[in-house]
């Protein structure tokens, strides 16, 4: 996914912020595809690239540090992990 893709999916509120609401998310079957951060923890990469194995989604890891992630998601905070 491109930045401008992330930007759009922003916009238009599709996207789900954060490690478990995305983990509850996949167990549910309701993820098509997941965003890692460049500086995403080692564990929690290993722990959705598992579960989207299971469930066969695919899984993105972006350019963007998790700083970057945030300011491109309109929000104060970093994120890691984001899906929709």
């Amino acid at each position: 996914m491109t930045v401008s893709e992330l930007k759009k999916a922003v916009e238009e509120k599709k996207i789900i912020l954060g490690k478990d609401r995305t983990i509850k998310k996949l167990r549910r079957g309701e993820i098509t595809k997941i965003f890692l951060a460049s500086n995403c923890s080692k564990d929690i990469e290993e722990e959705i690239k598992y579960l989207a194995k299971i469930g066969n989604v695919k899984v993105e890891k972006l350019k963007q540090p998790n700083e970057e992630v945030g300011l491109l998601c309109k929000k104060s905070f970093s994120i890691s992990v984001l899906s929709y």
